[in-house]
């Protein structure tokens, strides 16, 4: 068995270094996929939700994976040749009020318009009353993550890292949504 696991991580590393980009963008949905399925678990859905799994699949290869790749790109090159602490600091600063507000919007708009079919203005309501609750959180979580990141993580291992702990956060993201939605179908 440790045999077939090594040689897995092998053959994902070695696409890892021939097509990054893909080989992230389908990391990140399949890893978006699973936070997904956990979610749904949780929050006490009988039967998976197929649609609904997909739905997330696919920003997690569309969007996540390739945003994260070119962040974090951008981040080495704007960086370019600066070590230490002070400027993993400045790094995690910058993605924090760039890219966290920047994505966590994203993902709350998606999945009120495209997961949950939901018209324009109720998902505009659920993201003005619960975007703050969930930047503030992210604030209190995403630094250290970020640091860690950039800390110890090689560059073609950042969106992996990134991915699976972001896949945690999905979690949270998806339950806050559902229970916004649920909240929202007993006010009717």
């Amino acid at each position: 068995m440790s045999e077939l696991v090594a040689e897995s991580w092998r053959r994902y590393l070695r696409q890892l270094q021939l097509h990054p980009l893909r080989t992230k963008a389908i990391t990140s949905g399949v890893l978006a996929g699973c936070s997904d399925a956990v979610a749904q678990k949780i929050s006490g859905i009988k039967k998976l939700q197929l649609r609904r799994l997909l739905l997330i699949m696919l920003y997690g290869f569309a969007y996540a994976g390739p945003f994260g790749h070119f962040l974090h790109k951008l981040m080495d090159h704007i960086f370019k040749g600066k070590k230490g602490n002070s400027t993993i600091a400045k790094k995690v600063l910058l993605e924090q009020l760039t890219a966290s507000p920047w994505n966590n919007m994203i993902f709350m708009m998606y999945y009120g318009l495209v997961v949950e079919g939901r018209p324009w203005f109720l998902v505009r309501n659920k993201v003005k009353n619960d975007y703050p609750t969930v930047q503030l959180t992210a604030w209190r979580f995403w630094p250290i993550v970020s640091w860690i990141n950039y800390q110890y993580m090689p560059l073609q291992f950042r969106v992996l890292f990134h991915s699976f702990v972001a896949s945690c956060w999905a979690v949270f993201l998806n339950l806050k949504a559902r229970s916004a939605a649920t909240i929202a179908i007993k006010a009717n």
